[in-house]
């Protein structure tokens, strides 16, 4: 079975059926404190049973997808981003809405460089601005910018990454002066705010303050999505404390409390990153959390070794109101220098499956070892 047709076979039942074109329409209006994107889309064909009221929303881990800082020689060859992405184009644009992480900023030259000591041990991104148009042509609809490496560049690179998503139709939030938006696809209003315990960023430790937000969003929006950076990083931090984490000595915050919190305001779906490998999944409140993505996209600068290199694309089926109803994943990994395949293998799943039953043995959610998501 060919990589296109297993991918075909894994589609939820709760797509809705139309033309074999996708056609948006993007206006950009002042609303609030924010920016509201319109993005009238015609939905993909989809040959299973229909549910109507039913909405995809698919998230996935960190993107970057090659830096030119300190050198050009971390660019994929031709400084060409398409080819680390259609692989899965047609994972991530089988649902209603796609979100990812921004793991860096869109600069192509210029900004200020954080300072490193050492630049083979300190990570600095700086994506070259013409890369934006492989997050459109996977179809991404919304993404975070709250994450450690939005400062990489300084306010320049902050600039540079806001005009280009703007400039996109790509809705956004995470900085302090964008701390959430608003933004309307299919007739439905989505309401999205993300938050890291990181300079320049909405912060995650603010947990009051993340509650306010999401409220406010949920007065608004008929589904809020919120999305957290944060968590101790690698093989060693892949289990969710239920308590603050400290990592290279530097209190990062609680990611349990802080995803219940957003729950408890209001949140429909909260996607997690910051560990650079996947964590457990955990139903709560009829919600679906999601602790940590993984690795999705990147390439070189990352290590890719172990469980850093294998991670879930999560497509979660909610009613119209956000409630969970089903869902699955597709579990991909990244060979060689990074970009995604589909991993026939499905390690992400059964790691899943572990990380799930370990830390939230008494929740609902249940994860089959083909990666469909249901209620117990």
């Amino acid at each position: 079975m060919s990589w296109v047709v297993a991918g075909a076979a894994l589609f939820l039942s709760c797509l809705i059926p139309a033309q074999d074109t996708v056609i948006h329409r993007i206006d950009t209006v002042p609303a609030h404190d924010t920016i509201v994107h319109r993005m009238d889309t015609v939905p993909q064909p989809d040959s299973g049973m229909l549910y109507r009221d039913t909405l995809r929303i698919i998230g996935t881990g960190d993107i970057m997808l090659g830096t030119n800082y300190p050198v050009a020689s971390y660019l994929p060859p031709g400084e060409d981003c398409s080819p680390l992405l259609s692989p899965v184009t047609h994972v991530l644009r089988s649902g209603d809405l796609l979100f990812g992480n921004l793991e860096g900023v869109f600069c192509s030259a210029g900004g200020t460089p954080k300072k490193c000591r050492d630049t083979t041990r300190c990570y600095v991104f700086r994506m070259p601005d013409h890369f934006i148009s492989c997050l459109v042509e996977a179809g991404y609809d919304v993404v975070s910018v709250a994450n450690n490496h939005v400062n990489d560049f300084g306010p320049e690179g902050r600039a540079s990454t806001a005009a280009l998503l703007d400039s996109a139709g790509i809705a956004y939030a995470g900085f302090i002066t964008h701390p959430w938006t608003l933004f309307q696809k299919g007739g439905v209003t989505y309401g999205f705010a993300a938050f890291a315990p990181n300079k320049g960023t909405m912060d995650l430790k603010d947990y009051e303050g993340a509650a306010r937000i999401t409220r406010k969003l949920d007065s608004l929006a008929d589904v809020v999505i919120i999305s957290f950076h944060g968590g101790g990083e690698g093989k060693d931090h892949q289990h969710v404390i239920k308590g603050d984490e400290e990592y290279l000595g530097y209190n990062r915050g609680s990611v349990y409390r802080f995803a219940h919190t957003v729950v408890d305001a209001g949140a429909d779906i909260v996607f997690g990153h910051g560990p650079h490998v996947t964590r457990a999944m955990e139903l709560y409140s009829d919600r679906l959390i999601c602790y940590s993505l993984g690795n999705f996209a990147t390439y070189r600068r990352f290590n890719l070794r172990g469980p850093n290199g294998i991670a879930p694309i999560v497509r979660v089926c909610t009613d119209r109101e956000g409630r969970f109803l089903t869902g699955d994943v597709v579990s991909v990994y990244q060979p060689g220098e990074g970009g995604p395949r589909i991993d026939p293998s499905k390690r992400v799943i059964a790691k899943l499956i572990g990380l799930t039953e370990s830390d939230f043995p008494d929740q609902e959610l249940h994860i089959s070892p083909d990666g469909k998501l249901s209620r117990k």
